[in-house]
């Protein structure tokens, strides 16, 4: 037996999916160990090592969402509904290519070096693009009757790219909540435990949390709209 004619589709919904995988179970790891980082109870010791794997454990959701922007595009032109947007992929993939460099940047770049501050303001504009991309996009799809010549009532796919850009603005939010965290944790490895370091490390690491149950909504939500495609006239 051949190869079916949809192979190409089926191996990159595999990925696809295995993304949205790898996003929430890394999600759930760095979850876990950010509440042995916020332990008072333990060692410092301890608690340097339960950073070291919260941020290892982070890398997967971190790669996974770009990743994720770049297989939902390929998913769309493998499709012969999808024929008009193929020009579409290449931006898509050398601003993928881009984001996941400057996520390998600060992931691997210690210290307050250049490169690593200049890859953090970039990252931030990359993601500011995404969100107004994602927005624009989705909404455009979800109320023009047919979006991009598409006449399969795509509207689930608007919702999905939608609630993706959702998901990367919580990113930017708990990126911001956990500003505190990183003087909190310095002091507390140099001069120890006290009051205001405790209190830097928890209090960051409870704005943050609202906006990590939002984000695994959102991935499990986004997964339902990809395997139901509700409304679709397919």
């Amino acid at each position: 037996m051949g190869q079916p004619p949809n192979f190409l589709f089926s191996i990159l919904l595999l990925i696809h999916l295995l993304l949205l995988t790898f996003w929430l179970g890394g999600d759930l790891g760095t979850y876990y160990s950010s509440r042995q980082v916020t332990k008072a109870g333990l060692s410092v010791d301890a608690r340097r090592i339960s950073l070291k794997i919260m941020a290892f454990c982070d890398m997967g959701p971190r790669l996974c969402m770009p990743l994720f922007l770049a297989s939902g595009t390929l998913l769309i032109i493998a499709d012969e509904r999808g024929a008009k947007c193929r020009l579409l992929a290449i931006p898509v993939l050398l601003f993928t290519a881009l984001w996941v460099a400057l996520v390998l940047v600060e992931h691997n770049v210690a210290g307050d070096k250049p490169i690593k501050l200049v890859s953090l303001k970039l990252d931030y504009a990359v993601r500011i693009v995404v969100i107004a991309g994602t927005a624009i996009g989705g909404i455009y799809t979800m109320v023009v009757t047919d979006p991009f010549g598409v006449q399969t009532n795509p509207k689930w796919l608007g919702l999905k790219i939608l609630l993706y850009g959702v998901t990367v603005l919580c990113g930017v939010l708990i990126r911001l909540s956990l500003k505190p965290f990183s003087g909190g944790f310095k002091s507390l490895i140099i001069d120890g435990s006290s009051e205001a370091a405790e209190r830097a490390i928890a209090g960051s690491m409870a704005r943050a949390t609202p906006f990590v149950y939002v984000i695994w909504t959102l991935v499990i939500l986004i997964a339902w709209l990809g395997v139901a495609k509700p409304g679709a006239n397919l």
